[in-house]
Order: C-alpha cells, then structure tokens, then sequence
C-alpha cells in the first residue's frame, strides 16, 4: 500500500512538474479588456483544428492590441483570406506569439510595412524582419484589432506557438479565462466496428438518447452489443460572458473503471492539422453539420493530440458479459460533465446489415485510382485517402461527379478536361467549376496547357467547364468623378465579378502606383491617403480588375484634393 501511494505521489508530481516548465507570468493579456473566448485552442473547424484563442473584442474593431512579452518582429502577414493583417514576435524564450485579422499595424509598424508594399506595388506581403529590427516591449502597442482576412467578425487571434513553431493552447501559459460552466453534451453515438460487430441490432451507426440526471450527468438506456464496437460523442463548451459553442480541452473514457481513450487539446502540428478530418465522423458532418468526436483512434490516424489509449479506445464486447463505459470531458478550468454507458453483451439473431455499396471504382488509400471516359479524367494518387471506399463516379459528356463530398480526401486529386473542340479564343473564358448543390459554379484553380485544363482538388463532387465572358464591375464608394474630397481620409472602389472571380487588381494615380487594401467580405478597395503619396491638385485614377479567366475592367475618374 506504502509503494502505491509513493507511485501515485511520483505520477501527480512529475505531471504538475510538466506543467509547471510553461512559464505562467510571462505572457499578459494582449488586450486591455478581461478575455472573453469566441474560439478556442483546439476548436474543431473546417478540415483544421483552430491554433489560438479568439479573444472578443466587444463587437468592435480598434481595441488597442499589446506585445504579450518582449522581443522582436519576426514576422508580418499581410494577406487576403486567413489572418488577414497578422504579426508575430519572436520572444528570447524561445516561444513566438501570433496576432491575427488586425485592423492596422502601429506607427512604426505601419511605415515599415508601407514602405516594402509600396517597394514591391503590392498589398499582399510577407516580410521577415532581422532579430532587434523591430523591437518591442511588453505592453506596448503593436496593433488595433479588426476584422480582416478570414474572419467572421471583429475579434483578436491570438496564438503561442513553441520554438517548433507548434501552436499550444495559451491557457496553459497563466491566461485567465473565467470559467464556471460545464461542457455540453449534444449527442452520443455508438460504432459497430469488426465485420460481425452489433449495436442495438444493428451494423450502422446508433444514436443514443442522453437521459439527464439529477447530478448533472447523463446516462442512456442500456446497450445490447457483440464484437468490436467505438463510440462517439459530439460536445462543445461555454466560457463566462458568452454564449459562444467553442471546443472542450480534455476527452476521456473508461472501461468499468479502467482508461481506454484520452484527447487532449493542448498542442499540435500544423503537418497533422488537416488528419482532424480523421477525429470526427466526416460523412455525419457533411450531411449533418454536426460534428462528432470518435473515441476510438483509426489505422491510418497519426494525431498527436491522443493519451492513454487501450486497444485504439475500441471495446471488444462478448456475449453474456455486462460493462460499464464512462466517457469525462473536461474543459481547460476543470469543469466537467460525465456520460455514463451501461453495456449488456449480447449476440443478436436478427441484426439489420451495414450497407456495403461496391461500385466499379475502388480506391486504395495506398495506391489511388484513375478513370477516364471521352474527354474527362479522374486520378486520385496514393495518399489522398484514409482508408480504402469505393467511389461513384459518374461521366457525362461535359461534367463529372466523383462521389458525394461524405469522404475526407488528404491531399489532391486531379481532374482533366480535353479541350479541343474549343477555338482557341473561347478557352480563354473556360475554367473548371465545382458545382454546388444549387448548379452554381464555384471557380477551382484551372491549370491550361494546350489543348489540355486541369485543376487539383481536395473535395469530391461534380466538375464541369464553364464560361466566363463578362468582365468585373467596378464602382466608387465614397466619391465621384470631377469631385473634390480634400476632408476624405479615404478613397474606397468597390469590385465584384459574377463568376470566376477576383484574380488581380492594381491602382495608379497620375502613372504612379497607390496602396488599395481588398476586403473581400465587402468587395471594397480602399486607399488611405495618409500614406501621403499624392502631390497634385488634379488627380487621375486608374483602377485596372482581372478575374481569374483574364477578363479585365480599367475604371478611371478624376478627383481633387488640397
């Protein structure tokens, strides 16, 4: 009894050393108000686990944005779609810190920046200042929070990565988040597994009932199963002050008594991010919308996020034997919330079969696939999915459907069209579409070589060539032609283009280039004549729009300004 306890002592003690390694008064607060999470570290999102803390910024943009520690400006982002506007700091402990969809940059900051955007004509930059460059002290200013790039709304991204560049749930670092609510549990499913496995008479996924308790756990009616069988369990959490449904920290489960599964959401690799599609149940997602959590780990799943594991968290039930499995989640405060699943192993006589569809089209997980029919081609490489499926694949005499999009695909597969038939001027307007469940074509990025199209994908679904023969729309904003705006702080253009998109964009004044910023949410081009790089009275825009078939729109007007 004296070893066990010693052991457990070592155990308890070795854990609280592990997290006591992660300095816990070294980071602060990037903002000056309390921390109230719109998402957080681990967030389950599409195809990625989501890599910081979102951190809201009461439903607005300009909160003054803080260096969380001293160190330098390794790093600046300037981009379209996913952080939009970034920084990050390179800190002496050898940790870098992220801050994401910023509106602008600090001064000193800013005029770095628009002196390289302006040096290479270009809004989109990534610039890698040397160490000491930039410096900054902790608490000071760097940024103002807004809502650019890839965001849903105003709120700061803020990331701790290690010095592998591996994003790490920043809680763990001495962040306070209050947090006095309880995970939520929204559903619960069990997985027949092995080829004669059972649940409630059944080879195909069940959905349990949760049956509340008055202690706050949940309990289900009794399980009758035989074979190899998994369960899965969809949930999310709340922190204080918002009604956001964000990710929980730690899931684990047990078998009467002892641990057979444990996930932990406290760092990963943006290598392994994607194989998320590997966590949940995907075909219930894209059907659903709804994500569920396996609690049992596949072959082919190389997550690093997984504990404790007995058998893969897979249960194997026999006949006549009574279990009890409990699953834990856990949110980063320690709140809980505990399902409990009482199992009766029985053989069943009368079992309703897993659908198995074999089709003409199997695609080995190793080997991959290729199809041809007329003048369309399919070829999925080794590597682009988990495991082996059989595919529909369905030609016609312009389109594709390969499969439903129920299937995760790893990495890209590729789809040809022959274009010959085309004249030469009318290819110029093709691009290969995905078409959405509405027949509205969606543009894929189309390589053209000779008589040849073809586009690389990681999305099943139907495919065809479609045409794009009118050029973008351009207008202005806050100004007209012939008008004077010297009280203007800004010159806003707003460009859209029905079709295949937005490819490229350039703005002059007098000949000379001028900084216009593309949010894409609004289709808006701005320009903020701060930058100072105007020096007439009598001014000549030109706005030249290209789409991604190569249809292009030149907008002109004349302004002036004192």
């Amino acid at each position: 009894m004296k070893r066990a306890t010693s052991l457990l002592f070592l155990i308890l003690f070795s854990t609280l050393q592990a997290q006591n390694d992660l300095p816990q008064d070294y980071f602060a607060n990037p903002l000056d108000v309390p921390i109230v999470l719109a998402g957080t570290f681990g967030e389950l999102r599409s195809n990625h686990f989501h890599s910081g803390l979102d951190i809201k910024t009461q439903q607005r943009e300009g909160l003054e944005v803080k260096a969380s520690a001293a160190g330098y400006i390794s790093r600046i982002n300037i981009q379209h779609y996913g952080y939009g506007k970034a920084l990050y700091i390179q800190h002496p402990n050898g940790y870098t810190t992220v801050y994401g969809h910023l509106q602008k940059l600090a001064p000193k900051l800013k005029e770095y920046l628009r002196k390289q955007q302006y040096s290479k004509e270009s809004y989109e930059i990534e610039l890698f200042p040397e160490p000491g460059e930039l410096s900054v002290e902790q608490g000071e200013l760097i940024a103002f929070s807004g809502n650019t790039g890839g965001s849903g709304g105003p709120h700061l991204h803020f990331e701790i990565r290690d010095g592998s560049q591996r994003p790490m749930n920043a809680q763990m670092f001495g962040l306070e988040v209050p947090d006095t609510k309880k995970p939520m549990i929204e559903g619960l499913f069990a997985y027949p597994l092995g080829d004669d496995a059972h649940v409630n008479n059944s080879q195909e996924r069940q959905k349990l009932r949760l049956i509340p308790l008055n202690d706050g756990t949940y309990t289900v009616n009794q399980v009758e199963a035989c074979g190899e069988i998994g369960f899965g369990i969809s949930t999310v959490d709340q922190q204080d002050g918002a009604y956001n449904h964000n990710g929980v920290f730690r899931i684990e489960a047990s078998l009467n008594g002892d641990q057979v599964f444990e996930v932990d959401f406290d760092k990963f690799s943006f290598a392994e991010t994607r194989h998320l599609n590997q966590l949940i149940d995907y075909e219930y997602y894209a059907n659903n919308k709804s994500r569920i959590q396996k609690l049992f780990r596949t072959p082919s799943n190389p997550l690093s996020i997984y504990g404790n594991l007995n058998e893969e968290g897979k249960l194997n039930v026999k006949d006549s034997l009574d279990y009890q499995y409990t699953i834990k989640v856990t949110d980063y405060k320690g709140n809980e919330k505990l399902v409990r699943v009482p199992i009766k192993g029985q053989i069943s006589d009368n079992i309703k079969k897993r659908d198995k569809k074999e089709t003409d089209f199997l695609a080995s997980a190793n080997n991959g696939l290729s199809a041809k029919q007329g003048k369309i081609d399919v070829y999925i490489p080794g590597g682009s999915l988990y495991e082996d499926a059989y595919l529909d694949i369905d030609f016609t005499d312009d389109a594709v459907v390969v499969h439903k999009d129920e299937i995760p695909v790893h990495k890209n597969f590729t789809i040809g069209f022959d274009v010959s038939e085309y004249p030469a001027e009318e290819r110029e307007q093709l691009f290969i579409a995905r078409l959405s469940d509405y027949g509205r074509p969606n543009y894929s990025t189309t390589y053209k070589k000779g008589n040849r199209f073809t586009t690389g994908t990681r999305t099943f679904g139907k495919y065809t060539l479609a045409k794009d023969s009118t050029a973008p729309r351009v207008s202005p904003v806050n100004f007209y032609d012939g008008q004077w705006i010297s009280s203007n702080e800004t010159l806003k253009v707003k460009i859209s283009d029905d079709l295949s998109g937005i490819e490229a964009y350039r703005a002059t004044v007098n000949g000379k280039f001028i900084l216009m910023e593309y949010e894409y949410k609004n289709n808006t081009l701005t320009h903020y004549f701060s930058d100072n790089v105007l020096s007439e009275t009598e001014n000549n825009l030109k706005v030249i729009v290209t789409d991604n078939v190569g249809n292009t729109t030149t907008y002109t007007a004349k302004f002036f300004r004192k």
